[in-house]
């Protein structure tokens, strides 16, 4: 029988409002080249069945709870974004009420485990670069309130609350420390992938509740800026915090250009993390659908073949911790 998933972080919420959304946010700084349809064949529109990484078909009978986020672009303007994230989270909201039979949706932290138990696949909101803030910091409240339980404050550029691996010596602006506070206060989730160091050290000094990094790996095992160094896991780890593991090649192994990763790669990364003390803070970030993927976990139908892979590694019970108990006991600890 397949162990629960708690999946911290993917791109699926976009991929599949891609043709549903007004042409106005294709056309800006020419995104349409990340059309995931610009390839020809017919657009991935269903959370059901698709060609993406993630759908419930794939899922298989795996109990899975799974972060959707919103990912604005950082071509996007905050007013821009705002319109943007209505859109896919509209669409979103449509594919959830339109498989209700198949899946839970949580409006606060404390619905994931039942919903989960219940139903076996549950659908959490969550934000990557959430500069939407920037237009108006009340919507920390209002889109907490709507049921968005954690967010990011960048991709990979300079942003009008914080900066990505792109701008190495930007820190959080004084919006981002604003909506920082209110996060905080409202119990959203504050989560640091894409941040840069220089921001990341800004978190440690604003916050006062323990943060996620929903999707990065280890920067001591694959030294790509989007990773985490010691330092910066050990500051999560101390803080009772959370890591999830992303699945992207070039944050899995140094030469990924000539060497395709393994599920042993992803180990690594793990095994390293377990060396730091680690066990209770681990979990999985996949990035499905925003992302290439190694073959080893090409899809959510692998993950019953991963899990296995970590038994033999790990044992069952970290491997348990990893794929879903840990990232399940922090969102009750800290989330609305």
């Amino acid at each position: 029988m397949p162990f629960p998933v708690f999946d911290l972080h993917c791109d699926t919420a976009d991929r599949i409002a891609w043709t549903s959304l007004d042409k106005h946010y294709h056309q800006l700084a020419g995104l349409d080249r990340f059309d995931p349809n610009i390839n020809g064949g017919e657009p991935d529109t269903e959370l059901k069945t698709n060609g993406c990484h993630l759908s419930f078909d794939s899922m298989g009978d795996v109990p899975w709870a799974q972060c959707f986020a919103c990912f604005i672009y950082d071509e996007f303007s905050p007013e821009d974004s705002v319109g943007f994230y209505r859109q896919v989270m509209a669409h979103l909201a449509d594919e959830l009420k339109r498989n209700a039979s198949l899946v839970a949706s949580a409006q606060n932290a404390s619905d994931i485990r039942p919903a989960l138990e219940a139903t076996g696949r549950v659908a959490i909101r969550t934000i990557e670069n959430a500069r939407l803030f920037a237009a108006d910091p009340n919507l920390v409240e209002k889109l907490a309130d709507a049921g968005v339980l954690m967010a990011s404050l960048s991709w990979n550029a300079q942003g009008p609350l914080a900066s990505g691996h792109d701008v190495e010596d930007a820190g959080i602006t004084p919006l981002g420390a604003e909506a920082i506070r209110r996060m905080e206060d409202a119990r959203m989730i504050l989560d640091v992938s894409h941040l840069n160091d220089t921001c990341f050290d800004d978190v440690v000094r604003l916050t006062t509740r323990p943060f996620v990094a929903s999707h990065s790996n280890s920067r001591a095992v694959c030294g790509h800026l989007r990773n985490l160094t010691d330092a910066q896991f050990a500051e999560i780890r101390d803080r009772g915090g959370l890591v999830g593991l992303n699945y992207c090649p070039a944050f899995l192994r140094d030469d990924s250009d000539v060497t395709e990763p393994t599920a042993d790669d992803l180990c690594c990364h793990i095994e390293h993390w377990l060396d730091l003390g680690g066990e209770d803070i681990v979990a999985l970030g996949s990035d499905f659908d925003g992302t290439d993927l190694p073959t080893c976990i090409s899809s959510a139908a692998k993950m019953p073949e991963l899990q296995e892979v970590f038994v033999k590694r790990f044992g069952e019970s970290i491997m348990r911790k990893l794929c879903a108990d840990n990232a399940l006991a922090f969102f009750e600890r800290w989330g609305r």
